[in-house]
């Protein structure tokens, strides 16, 4: 095996787990084991919440800092993350399939891009400010860090979604403890070494890996103050049940459905690579991307081939070689699920025009073909429900009216994307569509500014300077005249 841990990240330190349980950590391309590490318990959370516990209520520690000091630990961290980007890329490729020019964009260049913004937006805004009071007197109005965050991070892009939630939460003042996806818990253990070398203090940082139970644990732990989640709706729902009942703050960044509206005026021959990283980034396995796409009857057979071609011309395979396009799904159990919405896509009367299958000359891994269907109807199952594959449905509109009603008619909103040779008349009918993020011709994230759901996609927002004040508290000191 090629990456072996014995041990956990808690308190500053390397520790011993409590209990001898491991993950096997599997290739998505290879399906062969290339590593092991600890697979934690509610005893190790404990540990943890308790290190950041002890750390966030230090009279003298992180949360009391000024925000330059914060900032410049967390451009040493940045610097230590820098270090290692390719080595994040790579474990992040050899997990879960992520084609390694895509990791490289995203996962190794995405968490100390966070860390920099982060620390800069600390040092600009001041935490307390003073208001006329309408009655008499002043009153201070103060941003304080809402305490110890519990992070818990999906397996599809785990290191930008890791830095979503540590990069603010650590520069408004928090304690973290991080509870990686079990598919990717070799990435963490590298975020681990470089907190330990850029000097971040014992217990601001801490990173248990383990499976639902330990996340479970986490979430309703008493000494936890909010919690961060991505990950599936259902999942979403059931954290958002327990925080609930705890009177917990939660950010909850869930799953998708997006549409993609194009109009027609688009030339869909110039932008290819464009309509790719708003579709079929990363096998299908994003959440925000633009999975039904609604064509124009006057076209339709024109967008249908052109999306075809599209998917029937990607290179697939390992996806370590930089040719690569489209590797493997995460894990065998999500092909299986990838699977078995293909086969109900037919079954409810699709027509498969290109993909639908297993890719040949690839006996390992867990890959299926791009896979487009056309002649879908917007209530079919496969344009209602979360697939997280390389499937797209291609549906008829008559004009953008029905378009965007047809759009909205969706349980998620999340993201989206508009087609059009007129930015401005894109911007009219992105206004209309009920998300908490569309892209004109493209998508691609801010870090500057707010992303997240309405609906079943989510409560909150990560990113830009409403991603620091989710990691904040509003506290009123009424001073008399």
């Amino acid at each position: 095996m090629e990456y072996v841990y014995g041990r956990l990240f808690i308190d500053g330190e390397w520790v011993t787990p409590a209990s001898d349980r491991v993950i096997d950590v599997i290739s998505a391309h290879s399906e062969q084991q290339i590593g092991q590490v600890p697979a934690g318990t509610p005893d190790d959370i404990d540990a943890a919440v308790t290190a950041a516990r002890n750390a966030f209520e230090d009279p003298a520690g992180w949360a009391h800092w000024t925000a330059p000091q914060r900032a410049v630990i967390l451009n040493r961290f940045a610097d230590e993350i820098e270090s290692r980007r390719d080595e994040f890329a790579r474990r992040v490729s050899l997990q879960n399939g992520m084609p390694i020019t895509i990791a490289r964009r995203t996962e190794a260049a995405a968490p100390a891009a966070l860390l920099r913004y982060y620390a800069e937006l600390i040092t600009q805004h001041s935490t307390e400010e003073r208001r006329p009071s309408l009655l008499s007197g002043t009153t201070v109005v103060r941003r304080e860090p809402i305490g110890v965050v519990a992070a818990i991070v999906p397996w599809n892009f785990p290191q930008c979604l890791t830095f979503f939630k540590l990069a603010p939460a650590l520069a408004a003042g928090c304690a973290v403890v991080v509870k990686p996806a079990p598919e990717t818990v070799l990435d963490a253990f590298l975020v681990a070494e470089a907190a330990a070398a850029a000097g971040l203090p014992a217990g601001i940082l801490n990173i248990v890996t383990g499976g639902g139970e330990v996340g479970a644990h986490l979430v309703t732990h008493p000494g936890v103050d909010k919690v961060a989640f991505t990950g599936s709706t259902a999942a979403g729902k059931a954290i958002a049940e327990q925080c609930a009942r705890l009177m917990r703050p939660a950010t909850l960044e869930l799953g998708g459905k997006s549409a993609g509206i194009i109009l027609e005026d688009f030339d869909l021959s110039r932008a290819t690579q464009a309509l790719f990283g708003a579709t079929l980034l990363n096998q299908g396995q994003t959440c925000y991307l633009s999975t039904r796409i609604f064509a124009p009857h006057n076209r339709y057979d024109e967008v249908v081939d052109a999306f075809t071609a599209l998917a029937a011309n990607l290179p697939i395979g390992d996806p370590l070689d930089r040719s690569t396009v489209i590797g493997p799904l995460a894990t065998r159990r999500q092909r299986d699920t990838v699977e078995s919405y293909i086969a109900k896509g037919v079954a409810e009367g699709g027509r498969i025009t290109t993909g639908g299958g297993r890719p040949a000359g690839l006996p390992h891994g867990w890959y299926v073909e791009p896979t487009i269907f056309a002649d879908v109807d917007n209530s079919a199952t496969i344009a209602q429900e979360e697939i997280f594959g390389p499937v797209l449905s291609i549906i008829r509109y008559r004009d953008i009216d029905d378009a965007i009603t047809q759009a909205n008619d969706s349980a998620y909103g999340l993201g989206g994307t508009v087609w059009t040779a007129d930015a401005d008349r894109g911007l009219e009918v992105a206004r209309r569509i009920h998300s908490g993020s569309v892209g004109i011709n493209g998508f691609a994230l801010d870090h500057g500014a707010p992303f997240g759901g309405v609906k079943n996609s989510g409560i909150g927002r990560e990113l830009g300077p409403e991603g620091l004040a989710a990691y904040q508290q509003l506290k009123s000191i009424y001073l008399p005249a």
